[in-house]
């Protein structure tokens, strides 16, 4: 489960320093610049802040009815780990708000304490989906292992990537500029691949723990119902930071057309 808001905040900051470099240094002025990167991303921004309030209002309200099973997020994710032979997946509990994660490298499932420890529907829908992600990774669940794979090559484009644009934005009138612009693009990119790849990722989750809530027995149909909202509102914040990557690429791509017919 995470937040929006502060990546997208951080992308819009990031991209509006490096439009100020290119924009102040080649005549178009900075009102031009940034008026139209806040064109392409405020609107991907005001998504990711709607999902981020959207999950936050939906986990409030379930968090504070109790399920018909009386059972704990950790028992929930417990039933489903032993369910499918993950008897040796341990389960911690974590401070902070909705920083319940799977942890593939430690084998562990880690709850925040208002998950670990409560009797309500959002706790077990929470639960329940980080106990898919477990699942998912013994399964060897394709999608998981892509996005498995692709962590460091991610971490590395998003992090070069807004360099090299920067740089290229500095010599944009040259070939050399034009060219680092189309490298780091390119990097940059790797970060909306990952979103793409995450998003079926934590579909896939969610739909395995209604699964399992819905079959078990020890559910009611209002439990189902109230983790179903719970789990689609988490999920809008992952459509929310696809739409954020994808907007910026977009962003960045009619700059680097405009730099290459100028240096035409």
């Amino acid at each position: 489960m995470t937040g929006v808001m502060a990546q997208g905040m951080v992308q819009l900051m990031a991209g509006s320093g490096i439009m100020s470099l290119y924009y102040g240094g080649y005549g178009y002025g900075y009102g031009y610049g940034y008026l139209s990167y806040l064109i392409y991303m405020l609107p991907a921004l005001l998504l990711g802040l709607w999902a981020q309030a959207k999950v936050k209002s939906t986990f409030k309200k379930y968090n504070r009815i109790g399920n018909s099973g009386h059972i704990t997020g950790a028992q929930a994710a417990r039933m489903i780990l032993d369910q499918n032979g993950l008897s040796y997946i341990r389960i911690e509990r974590i401070n902070g708000d909705l920083t319940d994660h799977y942890d593939p490298k430690d084998g562990v499932i880690r709850l925040s304490t208002a998950v670990h420890d409560s009797t309500s529907i959002g706790a077990v829908g929470v639960a329940a989906h980080e106990a898919g992600h477990a699942v998912q990774d013994a399964e060897e669940y394709a999608p998981i292992r892509i996005r498995n794979a692709i962590v460091p090559v991610c971490n590395f484009g998003s992090s070069v990537g807004p360099i090299l644009i920067m740089i290229g934005c500095i010599f944009a009138g040259s070939r050399l500029g034009v060219n680092l612009m189309f490298f780091g693009i390119l990097l940059f990119s790797l970060v909306a691949v990952f979103q793409l790849v995450t998003l079926p990722v934590e579909l896939n989750a969610s739909k395995r723990a209604l699964q399992v809530i819905g079959d078990s027995g020890r559910f009611g149909e209002e439990d189902y119902k109230g983790a179903k909202k719970v789990l689609t509102a988490a999920a809008m914040t992952y459509v929310a930071a696809l739409v954020t990557s994808v907007m910026q690429v977009l962003y960045y791509v009619t700059r680097y057309l405009g730099v290459g017919r100028r240096d035409d």
